[in-house]
């Protein structure tokens, strides 16, 4: 576009006519927004002009934001969340609002309220979650870029089993105003891109303090892309031997050895690490998790906004019919859970547990960067699964989570990188890495120099 040949509008043209011939079969995109009347062009931007999609858990002021749920079918934002003014003052378009598992709990996309999402890749296969339609819209190339949010995984995950790159940058490093809380201490927005160097000029134009956001740090904000290029030799890759225990597919352990493998080739040192409490993880983010989220989805009562039951008899059985109405199973499982986990007598057995857990695994992890410049892993013990297969088992699907949740307990950044396909099932394979807080530009270096290397 800096040279004139092709305008914003017939980029932007050019990804509705992908949307609108294939978004039928995938169900990537729940809204489809036409092309802005405004003048939004910003000078000397890299984004200027490039459309992407957003997860419908982030408010576009005057749009439909659901969550993915029934309970929220008909709200209308009223006002951008930060992200989205910080993208628009970089010249960026919205193409629309993508599909996800209700209030982004899920593995698989196939909680939406409103259909699962399919995998671009092999349509009878889920394209990861929460973040599915974001990762599905950014692989089936109907949108340049993709805004996700993830609690424990859901930007990661998805980026592997649809073969792309998820970031998730630190917690603190990117404004939660105007996204639909899950759980907010875990809750992190983060880019899906199709390259490295895209996340890190999304996230050059994503991150900094927001006075809406008390838990946002004013930090100095690096240029992400100016170290891409700078050589990883001589750094000290750390690799969990807990990684590498019972759950993890063959296929995808194949996949992370080769990719530690070339990271030897590239002058790195290789070193095994242990993180004592990885085992603990998944226990401690299941307790924890729900007790926030049942705090956070207490304000969907049918009163103040979103979805109201038209036959109750009481107040309270308005509460009841509108959340039985609006809310689909896995709100359900995981608001009754933290309610249980909070309720007096259980706090301390369980709560107050999943926190002292939650701060020995981020110890963990701080021992670990005193001797390792990253860690690396794989992003999730499989890939793609078929739609269906595990639906009716939660903890099979909570298990898909296992390597990505304890950065989010830990709040430090991570990312996947697609590292070629599956022996068996010939689909993509996440390789995770995983830097101290607020180190992304140390993270993108290995992940571009790594992605480089497979070129």
């Amino acid at each position: 576009m800096d040279k004139g040949k092709t305008s914003a509008e017939e980029l932007f043209n050019y990804y509705r006519d992908k949307i609108d011939a294939e978004n039928k079969n995938l169900n990537a995109y729940l809204t489809i927004f036409d092309f802005p009347n405004s003048k939004f062009l910003i000078p000397n931007s890299l984004l200027s002009g490039i459309p992407c999609a957003v997860k419908d858990n982030m408010l576009i002021e005057g749009t439909r934001t659901t969550a993915g749920s029934k309970i929220l079918e008909n709200y209308i934002a009223s006002y951008d969340a930060t992200i989205i003014k910080k993208l628009r003052n970089a010249g960026v378009t919205f193409l629309g609002k993508t599909n996800l598992d209700e209030f982004a709990m899920g593995t698989s996309t196939e909680n939406s309220a409103y259909g699962p999402t399919k995998n671009p890749l092999d349509t009878s296969r889920i394209p990861g979650g929460s973040s599915g339609g974001s990762a599905a819209a950014v692989a089936a190339d109907m949108c340049v870029f993709a805004l996700g949010s993830d609690t424990g995984g859901s930007v990661r995950q998805p980026a592997a089993m649809c073969g792309i790159v998820g970031l998730k940058p630190t917690y603190g490093r990117v404004s939660r105003h105007g996204l639909i809380a899950m759980a907010s201490s875990f809750d992190q927005i983060g880019p899906l891109t199709k390259t490295v160097e895209d996340s890190a000029i999304v996230l050059n134009a994503l991150c900094g303090h927001d006075i809406f956001d008390s838990t946002t740090v004013n930090n100095e904000i690096p240029d992400f892309t100016a170290t891409l290029n700078d050589p990883v030799k001589g750094l000290t890759i750390g690799v969990p031997k807990e990684f590498f225990d019972t759950g993890l597919s063959v296929e995808v352990s194949e996949r992370v050895q080769a990719g530690i493998t070339k990271l030897k080739d590239l002058g790195c040192k290789i070193k095994e690490i242990s993180l004592p409490n990885f085992e603990y993880a998944l226990s401690a983010y299941y307790i924890a998790v729900p007790s926030e989220v049942s705090a956070n989805l207490a304000r969907f009562d049918g009163v103040r906004y979103g979805h109201s039951a038209k036959d109750g008899e009481n107040l309270i059985d308005t509460y009841f019919k509108s959340r039985t109405e609006g809310l689909g199973p896995e709100p359900i499982r995981r608001i009754m859970l933290g309610a249980y986990a909070l309720s007096s007598g259980y706090y301390d057995a369980y709560y107050l547990k999943a926190q002292k857990v939650r701060a020995l695994i981020k110890k963990d992890f701080d021992d670990a960067f005193k001797d390792v410049d990253v860690i690396v892993g794989p992003t999730s013990p499989n890939t793609a699964f078929k739609i269906g297969e595990k639906v009716s088992d939660p903890l099979a699907l909570y298990l898909e989570d296992i390597y990505t949740v304890p950065l989010n307990l830990a709040g430090l950044p991570g990312i996947s990188i697609p590292y070629g396909l599956g022996s068996i099932s010939k689909m993509p394979v996440g390789f995770q890495i995983i830097a101290k807080s607020f180190d992304e530009a140390t993270l993108l270096r290995v992940a571009h120099q790594l992605e480089q290397a497979l070129l």
